[in-house]
């Protein structure tokens, strides 16, 4: 499977109540998608809380660079979990 180098794809998603569109590559909406299932949440409830860890940051980066850097984080902090 190659797609995890094909390009952003916009999504419109909803959050608080209101609509924003996100660009992430293939790759990140399918392990967005996976979290959620895991924590048993909507994908837009899992961005919306991306989204407020985002906000409460320091110096915030963009949201679709939020999402990334918090699925690079889950990820490994689960492999870390997972090696002790």
């Amino acid at each position: 499977m190659t797609d995890y180098l094909a390009g952003p794809v916009k999504r419109s998603v909803t959050i608080a109540g209101h609509q924003t569109s996100i660009s992430l590559e293939p790759v990140f909406w399918r392990a967005l998608k996976a979290e959620a299932q895991r924590r048993n949440l909507p994908v837009n409830a899992l961005i919306a809380q991306i989204d407020l860890e985002r906000i409460g940051a320091d110096d915030p980066p963009n949201l679709a660079s939020a999402i990334r850097l918090w699925l690079f984080h889950s990820l490994t902090d689960s492999v870390d979990t997972h090696s002790q």
